[in-house]
């Protein structure tokens, strides 16, 4: 057993898995699943695909790299449904997260408006209960009309 100084740095261990970042691999689904997702995506593999089988029926025997029922351009177009797959679900899950994250802080949000809210109303009934303590102008306008009608009338 060896013993471990807390004032020296760890030795670095060799491991055979490679390192990636997690952060940066699920940017790069999200970017890849994006462009899956575009009618741009779709007009490439339209065209990539229609050149292979063009080219693989209408050049010279000799030319040809794949003959009909063209094998590798179907292992080809599986490969990338393959990898296609894992990263479109990887990047809906990346934004399930953020949604959940999204939705706790809008509940969060909500929770705080209403609370003022019920403050307020709070403060305004209080006030509305105080003014009708208070004399206002029209009732102490009217009192003193009423008062110098009575002065008037008295000989």
């Amino acid at each position: 057993m060896t013993s471990e100084r807390l004032d020296q740095p760890r030795e670095l261990r060799r491991s055979l898995r490679p390192h990636y970042d997690p952060e940066a691999f699920g940017r790069l689904s999200e970017r890849i699943a994006r462009f899956l997702g575009t009618a741009r995506f779709l007009v490439y593999m339209t065209v990539f695909v229609t050149v292979w089988i063009l080219w693989n029926v209408a050049a010279p025997d000799r030319l040809q790299f794949d003959p009909y029922p063209f094998i590798f351009l179907t292992l080809m177009l599986s490969l990338q449904a393959s990898y296609a797959a894992p990263l479109i679900l990887l990047a809906q899950n990346r934004q399930d997260d953020r949604d959940r994250v999204q939705y706790e802080q809008d509940r969060e949000t909500a929770d705080r408006n209403q609370a003022e809210i019920e403050y307020l109303t709070r403060e305004i009934a209080g006030l509305r209960m105080a003014l009708g303590e208070v004399t206002t102008r029209d009732y102490l306008r009217s009192e003193l009309q009423r008062l110098a009608e009575d002065l008037r009338e008295r000989p």
